[in-house]
């Protein structure tokens, strides 16, 4: 009976084996959305991916792209969301917020650079704000990766391919006592196609210690990832027309980063008479130190625009949750209440910095903020064909923020409640329809909340309120009626208070306009035989912003349509394979739907050979048709040597990488 919270758990830490579902795609009678579900690992596994942050466009609707090095963290599109890097899509690994709030680079930076993917579980996603047990960032949706425990056979792994890719991985686990450990090594390197090779090179490490028999159940885990790079940002379209640079060169070839993730995580579940206790405990060591130039010479003819933004953060954080079933008037009520926990310590700063050396400081600030989260949720079976999920969620916000410019230091306090509410109805023929209805909210950088000047020009500015509200809606049913075919469909809507963003590019918050987004979504999940799976998704939304303003009301950058195909063919002899195609749609690119950027369509695939039971070799293409397609677009001022002090508009883009393959050869052992 408790099974319903342990599917919605997303961002919760569960051990996984006491989750039993006869089909964990089929979650009719368990869901309380049409936009949840589960990707299986053997789903996981099977697609081709350029990067790992990849892994998540196996959630529906859902694009993640590049727009610079490969260490930056990636941008999200999901809802008529130009997500940034996880402003409003709560991403969660083992537990851990991968989020991180009051980022030197952006609210809710999400770099997914530190997951190996031979280690992933599963993958659950929940869209809109109807869940109790999400908080901060998942207004759009909350995706949460879990790694296994522990693996059937070890796993040695080489590939080799163009543009400087190599990439190695020992992974294995033991039974030690009465529990097993894991470990995991992973090196990489890769320049890409740029003109400036990339020169990317990370290391990722994991040690975990489980153990999964009797009541109580617990794993330790601690995660180290290292990373360096050199960048090719967004380019202008005119430097690319006029031959000032080639489309896969860089204006300012001196830009990049370098970053490092060290963590130490666990969870531990007990079964007991009065119920299941889940808790997870976490604390976690980043530190960036990011080059960037989008300008050139918009702001400083002599030097150049470039930028560094430094980000260093002591993370801490405690999700404890209780769930139980007790019987009210002749109901049975599932039961669930739990608090959230975090705080953050951080040193960031902005500094204007030329050929990666400082030339002088923008801002710097010592923020601690800290938050807890409470909510309550219950699950009851009102009749044969009726039940709901309701709960409520409170947040509270605590900022304190000690800036290098005084008057932007201080204190603030907020805090928010919001209700859930999901009907489900059904099932009738193997369907199932959902009404829901939940409000949630994201949180604003410590720094906006305080500041009263800009750092660069001394102007005075307001102060943000620190949290911000979203309300959604959401109709939608899932159906198994067709024999091997499982399919979702949602309409949804969903309003924002305002899009308060970090500007870390100019050290400032700016508040911009309340907005509305409206969309359907349709996932169809196929599998005929035990030797073909097809998985298609097509989304589409109409963001507006929601007041009226002479500018337009078009949100720049916000999707529009986007849709995806994948294919695995395996169980048919020694050959296997893969094939995703992904299209990405136009955007309005600002207020007045004047300027938009093109479509992107992209097709990654693999061919393998089963060598033996326990060897196999893989051939990869990612960009198989050699689009010369956009990852992302922009449209801004910018200033190029020669030209007017005032600058130029005019659309900037990051283009999708070239063709390129790869070979890699797993042995099990």
């Amino acid at each position: 009976m408790l099974i319903p919270y342990m599917v919605n758990a997303a961002g919760v830490p569960t051990l996984k084996d006491i989750i039993i579902r006869a089909n964990a795609r089929e979650l009719i009678g368990t869901a309380s959305s049409a936009s949840e579900g589960t990707v299986l690992k053997q789903q996981l596994d099977a697609r081709t991916v350029y990067r790992p942050g990849e892994l998540l466009e196996t959630v529906p609707g859902l694009i993640v792209t590049q727009h610079s090095g490969e260490g930056k963290a990636n941008q999200y599109f999901l809802r008529g969301f130009n997500l940034d890097h996880g402003t409003d899509l709560r991403i969660t690994v083992d537990g851990m917020l991968v989020n991180q709030r009051s980022h030197g680079h952006g609210q809710g930076w999400a770099d997914t650079n530190f997951i190996i993917p031979e280690l992933m579980g599963n993958l659950q996603y929940l869209k809109g704000p109807y869940y109790a047990n999400q908080g901060d960032f998942s207004s759009a949706g909350a995706v949460s990766m879990s790694y296994v425990d522990k693996l059937p056979k070890g796993i040695a792994s080489y590939g080799l391919g163009q543009q400087g890719f190599m990439r190695g991985l020992v992974a294995k686990s033991h039974e030690v006592g009465n529990g097993h450990v894991l470990y995991a090594v992973e090196l990489l390197t890769k320049d890409g196609p740029w003109v400036k090779p990339e020169d990317f090179k990370k290391f990722n490490a994991v040690l975990r210690y489980s153990q999964d028999t009797g009541p109580t159940k617990f794993n330790i885990t601690a995660m180290g990832y290292g990373g360096s790079w050199n960048s090719t940002d967004q380019i202008p379209q005119r430097a690319v027309a006029s031959g000032f640079v080639p489309r896969l060169g860089a204006i300012d070839p001196s830009g990049g980063g370098e970053a490092h993730r060290f963590s130490l995580s666990s969870a531990l579940q007990h079964i007991g008479r009065f119920g299941v206790t889940q808790l997870n405990l976490y604390t976690l060591h980043t530190n960036l130190a990011l080059f960037s130039n989008f300008t050139y010479f918009l702001n400083d003819p002599v030097n150049g625009d470039q930028f560094s933004q430094i980000d260093k953060r002591f993370q801490s954080a405690m999700n404890l949750n209780h769930l139980w079933v007790n019987k009210i008037a002749g109901f049975e009520v599932e039961n669930a209440v739990g608090v959230q926990f975090q705080n953050d310590v951080i040193d960031n700063g902005l500094l204007s910095t030329k050929e990666r050396q400082t030339l002088s400081t923008t801002r710097k600030d010592h923020i601690n903020q800290n938050s807890v989260g409470i909510y309550y949720q219950n699950s009851i079976q009102w009749l044969e064909k009726f039940r709901s999920v309701a709960g409520v969620r409170s947040d509270y916000y605590w900022f304190d923020v000690n800036s290098n410019i005084s008057v932007n230091s201080g204190n603030r306090y907020d805090s928010m409640t919001n209700p859930k509410l999901s009907l489900i109805f059904g099932p009738w023929a193997q369907t199932e329809f959902y009404v829901n209805y939940g409000s949630g909210f994201h949180s604003n950088d410590a720094r906006g909340t305080t500041s009263t000047v800009d750092p660069k020009s001394g102007e005075p500015i307001n102060r943000v309120n620190p949290l911000v509200r979203s309300t959604g809606y959401e109709v939608g049913l899932r159906t198994a009626i067709v024999p091997g075919l499982q399919a979702s469909f949602a309409a949804f809507r969903l309003d924002l208070d305002s899009e308060l963003l970090f500007v870390g590019d100019v050290g400032t918050t700016e508040a911009s306009r309340p907005s509305k987004r409206e969309g359907l979504e349709a996932s169809l999940f196929y599998m005929p035989t035990d030797w073909l799976t097809i998985d298609v998704d097509y989304a589409l939304a109409r963001a507006r912003f929601s007041d009226i303003d002479p500018s337009g009301n078009h949100i720049p950058g916000a999707i529009q349509g986007v849709g995806k195909l994948a294919v695995s063919v395996d169980n048919i002899g020694p050959i296997f394979g893969s094939m995703q195609f992904r299209y990405f749609g136009k955007r309005s690119l600002i207020e007045d739907n004047s300027v938009q950027s093109n479509h992107t369509i992209t097709l990654n695939g693999q061919i393998g050979y089963k060598i033996s039971k326990n060897v196999r070799m893989m051939l990869q293409g990612f960009n198989l048709l050699n689009t010369h397609a956009h990852a992302i677009d922009y449209y801004y001022t910018s200033r190029l040597p020669g030209e007017p002090a005032a600058g130029v508009g005019d659309l900037h883009f990051h283009p999708i990488e070239s063709r390129s393959f790869r070979v890699n050869l797993v042995a099990n052992y």
